[in-house]
């Protein structure tokens, strides 16, 4: 299997050309969540991995020629895993997984690989990394602190409600309470300027 996910991260690397807030960097910080949420869940590997390395795998595409990245994704993995001979049986879920990953979809992830992918990524936008992840967005899209902040309040804060799996719920606690101060802290310094003592 090795051998496999060597081919398919090279494939993805090469393929997905852009870096930012969904690089290759979050493919890989998705993956290794994945890898850890799967094995407390018993999930099948040689589905929730490649799903996890696909998963982003068309956002160019989406902020390029407005494609929904979660469909072209499953069919760009498909094709791709088709080629390469991958376990037939296994395609559909990886594809089912990708195109319920995402936290504006209307599908549910109804497998439990697929759920694990959702908790992966929505865990990728909290903590210390989703900060960090929240502002690149911004910068972006062009916008400042003010549109980090409303993303934040948007969407952040809400994800720790929605986790699947209980690997995901324990891991989402402590990042969720890392980015409540931090947006309790930034508020405090944005309006007041901090304190003198």
């Amino acid at each position: 299997m090795d051998d496999e996910i060597d081919l398919i991260r090279n494939y993805v690397e090469t393929t997905l050309r852009a870096s930012g807030s969904h690089g290759f960097d979050h493919i890989l910080r998705v993956t290794r969540l994945c890898e850890a949420i799967g094995r407390v869940e018993g999930a099948d590997m040689r589905v929730l991995i490649p799903a996890a390395l696909f998963h982003d795998i068309a956002r160019p595409l989406e902020e390029e020629r407005g494609f929904s990245h979660e469909e072209e994704g499953a069919r760009i993995a498909e094709d791709y895993l088709r080629s390469v001979r991958y376990d037939t049986d296994r395609i559909p879920l990886i594809a089912h997984a990708i195109r319920t990953h995402r936290y504006r979809s209307t599908a549910t992830p109804e497998t439990l690989e697929a759920k694990i992918l959702s908790d992966a990524d929505k865990l990728d936008a909290l903590g210390a990394v989703g900060i960090a992840r929240t502002f690149l967005r911004a910068g972006e899209h062009g916008g400042g602190i003010q549109d980090a902040v409303d993303h934040i309040g948007d969407k952040l804060l809400k994800l720790k409600g929605l986790m699947y799996t209980d690997g995901a719920r324990q891991i989402a606690e402590e990042r969720h309470e890392l980015l409540t101060r931090f947006v309790e802290n930034l508020d405090e310094e944005m309006h007041v300027g901090g304190r003198c003592r």
